[in-house]
């Protein structure tokens, strides 16, 4: 027998690896479906690419690669016989098969039993060869086998790399040298110090400088800076400004060119006024991080999960929970809402069969497979069976209160998108808690560079915004257009209709600290809708105004309205804020928002008779003097960051296409080459030396560019176009903005909406309902439900216009003091009826509580 087995497996000889360190071995999910070992027909491991698949997807996976040999793992599990004693840990039968192997559901205290089994199964007759059978297997196959059982599942293997990664410490933080220079950072209001970028910003903990990063592959980014600064001083080491919480921050080390760690991180804050200690968290019993001023809120977790209600739990399509794995429920209730939204749905689980076709041979790292993946598992309800009749009898004789949790536990389990879209974010990364807002525009960002040359879901978000700036001193106006995806309202407290209940809890609290008593009960601000939509509507005063009609900095005024209303309205009520000291506080308040809402009123009217617009000037450049003398010496013969270039070299790059990567992408970091790489990889020339200009004319541009904005030498960074293009912008008309904007992506942005090209306004036009132009705001309110083509090549980004009257549909909810903390679910409305999405908890709702939510969905109502 032994010679026949060994006969079997010679063909298949070549394929069969031993695991090797970095493998990853996926014995515990299916890459295309939440199919495990426990599931009834088991999971099938190859044994060349370690991936895992349900056995409804093998037989792809087997004619696309020509595999042929798959460890096929199944666990049997069973309730002990009846008088069993509860609450003992489950028993393993076979310790010695799945070492690592975790249980996919919670038992809830029941005592269970369960046995491993595992064999060899050889495609395509499915000839099996039961583990173990090392008597009768050749060594190299027993050792693979081996080697795969006792691996460490996947995602253990990676949480520990990351682990890693997060403990080491920066060589400079013990010895750091801080000026002592009067510098302190307020806790808002921050913009980098040599441009206007007011995202992804870094404090130099040496100096203070506050400046901007550079773009990074999931969308944040900026103009480099900070690097910059560091250049020219040598101080090494920088804070992200917007992740300060009590648990650390996000710190690099330029000198070390990686994240570090820094364990003396509050006094270097301190220096500059932040402090970061009065911030003490603590974790809850079930997992969700919390405050010590949980008695302030322990109402708000009762009313947003409607505890102590009777809730029924439905089953079936679009009623499958999403697994917590520890502190990520702000993903799932994200991608609940995401995949009650029908352009989802239909992108991901409509086109199923050919995503799962198409899909690249590891597809655990594609976006389209994951996320068709977890939408299938959603909808399908296949993983959301309600219990069969005699067994929720047989439940309920023994311990009424387990029957519908024990049934509640299946879900779906987002382990392998997480790990897909958190990778390289030095947040979403993490097992910490996030905000929900922000996971949900940086998904947005996924989606848009994800569906280049096809239907973009996200579509349904955008909107344009029409900015309005006055300049007070002249009167003059500049109108100008921006892309968003979300309306972010403010919450005046000052609008409260319970204002002189706050008072009085107000100086009852101050009272009882300076008397040491303990604090009265908590009183919630009420404010109306109304006040929040009045003060979003208001002006804005502009910070730093530049008035090109006096060519001189002013005061300015800006007002925002509706361009264009999107299929869905997202709504984030800004409950979060900073205290003076910098400990982020969630502002306890109430909302009435309404069920029907119509923005009608909001929709942007263009230049209005009688106004007399801003000419058309950007603001001159200051360049530092040793920029000026070494412009044109760049020009010549411009510098190419060799660390770079090897640092991608060393993945297995080219050299001269690593050399085309860095020049082309203005030395601007490997994170940048390596996006320029992935995008140029399939071209013929990839790896031809690269050929440099000769000499850069820089031509009449003085007179054509305003005020001094010339247009660069170099081409515009590759990501900076990308984009753009993904917004919908013609590649040519970006590229136009970048340099006459020097790559300034916000301002590239304002300069398209002000420069339409001439070659396309005849198209822009003949397409006034649905694509605003310059001459269609004043008009804008005839527009009807027509849709804009995503493929239509026109000046504008892609939007759905329509009428702005909507419905509101879902909204997440928070619940604790801090979006680092706490803990979030989600009420959606289908069929007619609310229900509420907590973790893997499916609900009927009873009192769904609109007034506590965090963000809103609305869609779009018919006209008729």
């Amino acid at each position: 027998m032994a010679t026949d087995l060994g006969e079997l497996l010679v063909p298949y000889m070549p394929t069969i690896r031993v695991p090797r360190t970095g493998d990853r071995v996926f014995k515990s999910e299916c890459a295309f479906s939440f199919d495990s070992p426990e599931s009834e027909g088991g999971l099938y491991v190859c044994m060349n690419t370690f991936l895992g698949f349900g056995r409804e997807h093998v037989e792809r996976h087997y004619r696309k690669t020509g595999q042929s040999v798959y460890m096929h793992l199944k666990r049997h599990v069973k309730e002990k016989a009846t008088g069993a004693a509860g609450g003992a840990i489950p028993r393993r039968r076979n310790g010695k098969v799945f070492l690592d192997l975790e249980l996919n559901r919670d038992f809830n205290g029941e005592d269970y039993e369960y046995e491993d089994e595992a064999k060899l199964v050889i495609f395509p007759d499915h000839f099996e060869i039961p583990l173990p059978n090392i008597e009768e297997l050749p060594a190299l196959v027993t050792i693979a086998c081996d080697a795969v059982l006792n691996a460490p599942s996947a995602y253990k293997k990676q949480e520990l790399e990351s682990w890693e990664e997060e403990i080491q410490v920066s060589r400079h933080a013990r010895s750091l040298r801080q000026l002592d220079n009067g510098v302190r950072i307020p806790p808002s209001g921050w913009k980098c110090q040599k441009c206007e970028m007011r995202e992804n910003l870094w404090l130099n903990l040496t100096d203070g400088a506050v400046l901007c990063g550079k773009w990074f592959f999931d969308g944040s980014g900026g103009n480099g800076h900070a690097l910059e600064h560091y250049r020219a001083t040598n101080y090494p080491l920088a804070v992200k400004l917007d992740t300060i919480t009590p648990d650390g921050a996000d710190i690099y080390s330029f000198e070390e060119e990686e994240a570090v760690l820094d364990p003396h991180i509050s006094e270097h804050l301190s220096h500059f006024g932040i402090d970061m200690l009065q911030m003490q968290n603590r974790t809850t019993e079930n997992g969700h991080h919390t405050d010590n001023n949980s008695r302030q809120r322990v109402s708000e977790w009762e009313v947003i999960q409607e505890s102590g209600m009777k809730l029924k739990a439905v089953f079936g399509s679009g009623y499958t929970g999403i697994k917590n794995l520890g502190n990520s429920c702000y993903l799932g209730t994200v991608m609940q809402v995401l995949f009650s939204i029908p352009d989802f749905q239909r992108m991901y689980v409509g086109n199923l069969q050919r995503i799962f076709d198409y899909s690249p041979l590891d597809p655990s790292q594609d976006f389209a497979t994951q996320m068709a993946k977890l939408g299938h598992g959603l909808l399908s309800g296949q993983y959301s069976k309600p219990p069969m009749k005699s067994e929720l009898i047989e439940q309920v004789m023994k311990e009424e209160h387990k029957v519908l949790n024990w049934h509640q536990q299946k879900g779906a389990s987002p382990r392998m998108l997480k790990a897909l879209v958190s990778r390289g974010h030095p947040e979403f990364s993490s097992n910490r808690q996030q905000d929900a807002h922000e996971f949900l525009l940086h998904m947005i960002n996924l989606v848009e560079r994800n569906s280049a040359g096809s239907e973009n879901p996200s579509d349904a978000f955008r909107f344009l915004v029409e900015e309005r700036i006055q300049c007070c001193q002249s009167r003059r106006v500049r109108y100008t257009q921006r892309v968003d995806y979300c309306i972010q309202l403010p919450a005046p407290i000052e609008a409260a209709t319970n204002r002189e209940e706050l008072l009085a809890y107000e100086a009852k609290r101050k009272d009882a600290e300076e008397n040491m008593r303990s604090p009265p009960e908590p009183v919630r601000a009420r404010i109306p809708f109304t006040a929040c939509l009045q003060a979003f509507t208001e002006p804005d005063n502009v910070p730093d105004f530049w008035s090109s009609a006096l060519q001189a900095k002013s005061a300015g005024i800006k007002t925002s309205r509706f361009a264009s209303f999107p299929e869905y309205l997202i709504l984030q009520i800004k409950k979060f804020t900073f205290g003076v000291d910098w400990v982020p506080k969630k502002l306890d308040l109430a909302i009435d928002v309404p069920d029907f809402l119509d923005l009608s009123r909001l929709r942007a009217t263009g230049l209005q008779a009688g106004e007399e617009e801003l000419p058309d000037l950007m603001p001159p450049i200051v360049l530092p003097e040793d920029t000026r003398d070494n412009s044109m010496s760049s020009i010549d013969s411009p510098e190419i960051d060799e660390a770079a270039v090897m640092q991608l070299a060393e993945m297995g790059f080219p050299v001269e296409a690593c050399r085309k990567a860095v020049y082309y992408t203005g030395n601007m970091g490997p994170e940048m080459a390596f996006n320029w790489i992935i995008a140029h990889m399939e071209e013929p020339d990839f790896a031809e030396p690269l050929t440099l200009p000769s000499m850069i004319d820089p031509g009449p541009s003085t007179s054509d560019s305003p005020m001094g904005a010339t247009p660069l030498g170099n081409s515009p960074p590759e990501e900076s176009i990308a984009i753009l293009t993904s917004m919908g912008f013609p590649r040519a008309h970006s590229i136009h903005a970048l340099k006459a904007t020097n790559n300034n992506l916000e301002r590239a942005l304002d300069w398209i909406f002000t420069h339409p090209e001439e070659e396309e306004s005849d198209a822009i036009s003949d397409m006034a309902d649905t694509e605003p132009n310059d001459n269609a705001f004043s008009n804008a309110n005839s527009h009807s439900d027509s849709t804009l083509s995503p493929d239509r090549d026109t000046s504008g980004p892609r939007v759905k216009d329509g009428p702005g009257r909507y419905e509101l549909f879902a909204f997440i909810s928070h619940m604790g003091a801090s979006t680092m903390s706490g803990h979030y679910v989600c009420h959606i409305k289908k069929e007619g009826r609310w229900v509420i999405y907590n973790d893997h908890k499916v609900c009927l709702s009873e009192r769904p509580p609109k007034d506590l939510g965090y963000i809103y969905f609305y869609h779009r109502l018919s006209s008729s």
